[in-house]
C-alpha cells in the first residue's frame, strides 16, 4: 500500500525539521513537504496533494485557525492542529480540525519521539477515517439513461460546479474525459491565487487542456476553463461562437465565483446544448442555476451523498428537481461520455 502523504506546517524551521525527522521513521508515512506559513502551505497543498496536514496555530501572515476557516470549505484536507497552547483547542476543532495535539514543553529526544508517535497515530486515524467516508458505493441513477437525449460533442458545453471537496472530485471526473471532449467550464469555490495553481495541476494530469479563465477566452473542444478566484465566470455568445466573461463582482449565493452565475449563463446561452454537473459542496450555490439548465433542456447530473465530502449543493439541487441523474463520483465521467455522440 502507498504511504500516507503528510504536510507539516509550522513557523519554526527547527521544529518542523525535527518533527519531520522523527515522523519519517514511521514506514507508513511520507512527509512530502513542510511550510512555514499559510501561503506557503497553500502552494504545497496544490503541489504535493497531501492526504493529511499538521498545522501550527501561531504563524506569521495568517494564523492556523484563520487558515483552516479559509481552506477547508473550499479544499477539504484532514488537519491535525499542533500547538503549545491547549486553550486554542476548541477554536481549532470548531474550525474543522480533526484532532488537536499539544506540543511538548521539553524538546528532548525522548519527548519528541513520544510526540511524533502521537502525531503518527493521529495521521493514520485521520487518513483511515477520510478513506472510509469516501468508500465507493453502488451506482444510484434516478432516470432512464437509455431514453435520455444524446449531445453532439462539437455543439455541447459542459458546466461543472463544486465547493468543499471539489478539487479532488473535479480532477477525478475531468481526468477521465477524453481529449476531444466538449468545451468545459468549471466553477470551484476557491480564493484568488488558488485557481491558477489548480488549473496548472489539472493541465498536467488531464487529457484535456486546462487553464484559468481570462476575460474573452474562446471555447473549443478539448479545453477546460476554470473560473478565476474573485471573478464571476459567465458563458457568452457572438457571431463567432461561445466565449467567456471573467470579471470581478459582488458575491452571488455567497460566493465569487458563483456556480449559480455560471449555470444561469449556460442555461440562457447554450440551453439544450449543455450538460450540467453539480458536485460535493457546502450550501446551495448552483442548485437554482442547475434547475434553470434542466428547464432549458440541458442534461443534469448530481453527485450522490455517499461519495460527497459534503452533501450540500447536490442535495439542494436534487431536492428542487434540478438533477436528472444522481450518481457516485466514479461513474460521472462515464455517464457524460455515454450521452455524447
Amino acid at each position: 500500500m502507498s504511504k500516507i502523504k503528510l504536510l507539516v506546517v509550522d513557523d519554526s524551521l527547527l521544529f518542523r525539521e525535527v518533527l519531520s525527522r522523527f515522523i519519517r521513521q514511521d514506514p507508513d508515512i511520507d512527509v512530502v513537504g513542510t511550510a512555514g506559513d499559510a501561503y506557503s502551505a497553500r502552494d504545497m497543498i496544490l503541489k504535493y496533494e497531501p492526504d493529511v496536514m499538521t498545522l501550527d496555530i501561531e504563524m506569521p501572515k495568517m494564523d492556523g485557525v484563520a487558515f483552516l476557516k479559509k481552506l477547508l470549505p473550499q479544499y477539504y484536507l484532514p488537519t491535525i492542529v499542533v500547538s503549545s497552547s491547549v486553550e486554542q483547542k476548541p477554536a481549532a476543532l470548531n474550525a474543522g480540525a480533526v484532532d488537536f495535539i499539544q506540543k511538548p514543553l521539553a524538546r528532548t529526544n525522548a519527548e519528541m519521539q513520544s510526540f511524533a508517535a502521537d502525531i503518527a497515530r493521529a495521521v493514520k486515524k485521520a487518513h483511515s477515517d477520510n478513506s472510509a467516508k469516501n468508500k465507493p458505493e453502488p451506482l444510484i441513477v434516478h432516470t432512464d439513461l437509455t431514453t435520455a437525449k444524446r449531445f453532439r460533442k462539437a455543439d455541447t458545453v459542459l458546466a461543472f460546479g463544486a465547493s468543499t471537496g471539489g478539487t479532488e472530485a473535479l480532477e477525478s471526473v475531468i481526468r477521465n474525459l477524453p481529449a476531444d471532449s466538449p468545451a468545459t467550464l468549471v466553477v470551484q469555490h476557491m480564493p484568488a491565487g488558488f485557481t491558477k495553481l489548480y488549473s496548472e495541476r489539472l493541465n498536467r494530469s488531464c487529457k484535456m487542456e486546462v487553464k484559468e479563465a481570462e476575460d474573452g477566452d474562446r471555447l473549443r473542444r478539448g479545453l477546460v476553463i476554470i473560473g478565476a478566484g474573485e471573478h464571476h465566470l459567465r458563458l457568452c455568445q457572438d457571431n463567432r461562437g461561445y466565449y467567456v466573461s471573467s470579471r470581478p463582482g459582488e458575491k452571488v449565493s455567497g460566493h465569487c465565483p458563483s456556480v449559480d452565475v455560471l449555470f444561469n449563463s449556460v442555461a440562457e446561452t447554450a440551453g439544450a446544448n449543455s450538460i450540467g454537473v453539480i458536485l460535493t459542496g457546502m450550501g446551495r450555490d448552483g442548485a437554482d442555476g442547475l434547475l434553470k439548465m434542466h428547464q432549458a433542456g440541458a442534461f443534469t447530473i448530481g453527485q450522490n451523498k455517499e461519495t460527497c465530502v459534503v452533501y450540500g449543493m447536490p442535495m439542494e439541487a436534487y431536492k428542487i428537481g434540478a438533477v436528472q441523474v444522481q450518481a457516485p463520483l466514479y461513474d460521472i465521467a462515464d455517464i457524460i461520455q455515454r450521452q455524447l455522440i
